[in-house]
């Protein structure tokens, strides 16, 4: 087993801490406390190359890999959960679906956009009624003619008052067992019926943009359903398994934040008259965050490994996605801990990270569903 990163992938990881150090984090306190978009934070790292790591170079990417990506999101995250949250749903949920299952045609359409940061990607799936039943879909496309009739509502949707388009999964009819067929239908932004409201007041990832999409009557061509017409269901369930990889990065990026600030406060931090990193007390909070830190970042680069190799992928990904979120959340809470009443400020960012690691235990699959995939990966 040969666990170095290779030259490109080191050269990635470096550009992007370098430009998450100088860029992203002199801003992130105000980002969170503003709750405003970065956008043009997003379009230097459009221009830089960013959106289209794992892409290929026809449709505008860097021809990299997904090890390469997921090291990006890790060292967005931290320095900034919000701008890392964003970033990830782009690639992750708005553009790969289009590489993977979109026609030529809709990628030279639709993906190149987003790859090249002209604008960003999204995808609806999650309902007010459908979270982790996302069988439950009640969003409807009728076939009317050439063109499709929409209906429905999507919530907390990540990006989309910033995407010219958004892809959402909508019932297109029944099987001959009473089932819904769902598919995934590319929907500009600007078609007549669509309505993007922002207003959720958000307990963290604050400056990430998380919106609700109602759909009236939307008429869009049949062209624009996302290759199989009767495979969207299947389509999510492969998206989402590339997604928790990205989920997973932000998490062990929160987690190597909240070991890094841990240990130069305790430090720094004096208490009867030496540095609190001398008390074993915390010398072991340290020892195991460093340890689960480092369990996250091995099973977050081997799902991406997996995935750039053509292997099945789906349980690691799960064990990523589970085990690096959960870590990330007990770290930033150790963090606090550490920390004493200055963790509790926001200027000691501290706080922030435990704020916005909590939602990684929810979004793309609580902690819940990810074992249940698990458990279904092991026969049970």
């Amino acid at each position: 087993m040969n666990f170095d990163l290779t030259k490109e992938q080191t050269m990635i990881k470096d550009m992007v801490k370098e430009f998450a150090e100088e860029v992203i984090k002199p801003r992130a306190i105000e980002i969170d406390k503003e709750e405003k978009f970065p956008e043009d934070i997003f379009k230097e790292m459009g221009k830089l190359g960013f959106m289209g790591i794992p892409f290929p170079e026809e449709y505008g990417g860097s021809g990299g890999d997904t090890v390469s990506y997921a090291l990006a999101v890790e060292q967005i995250a931290r320095v900034c959960g919000s701008t890392a949250l964003s970033y990830a749903a782009n690639v992750s949920l708005g553009a790969s679906p289009l590489y993977y299952f979109g026609t030529e045609e809709q990628k030279q359409k639709y993906l190149k956009p987003i790859v090249t940061g002209q604008t960003l990607g999204a995808f609806g799936l999650t309902e007010p009624n459908a979270g982790s039943d996302a069988g439950g879909t009640r969003t409807t496309a009728v076939k009317d003619g050439s063109e499709y009739i929409i209906n429905g509502e999507k919530s907390f949707i990540t990006n989309a008052s910033f995407s010219d388009t958004i892809t959402v999964t909508a019932v297109t009819g029944k099987t001959e067992e009473g089932r819904s067929i769902i598919s995934s239908i590319i929907v500009p932004t600007d078609t007549k019926g669509v309505t993007i409201t922002s207003n959720y007041d958000k307990m963290g990832v604050r400056g990430s943009d998380t919106a609700e999409v109602v759909l009236e009557d939307v008429r869009v061509p049949v062209e624009n359903v996302l290759g199989d017409e009767k495979g969207g269901f299947q389509q999510f369930l492969e998206t989402l398994d590339g997604g928790r990889i990205s989920i997973a990065a932000i998490g062990l990026g929160i987690a190597q934040a909240s070991l890094e600030r841990s240990l130069q406060y305790a430090k720094e931090r004096t208490q009867f008259g030496k540095p609190i990193s001398k008390f074993q007390a915390i010398q072991f909070k340290l020892a195991d965050m460093a340890m689960e830190v480092e369990l996250a970042r091995n099973i977050v680069y081997k799902a991406a490994w997996l995935k750039d190799n053509n292997r099945p992928f789906s349980k690691e990904a799960a064990f990523a996605k589970l085990y690096a979120t959960e870590t990330a959340f007990k770290s930033a809470n150790e963090a606090i801990q550490i920390h004493g009443g200055y963790g509790y400020m926001r200027e000691y960012e501290v706080e922030r990270f435990l704020r916005d690691a909590k939602l990684l235990v929810i979004g793309e699959g609580t902690s819940e569903v990810q074992r249940l995939v698990i458990a279904r990966q092991l026969g049970c």
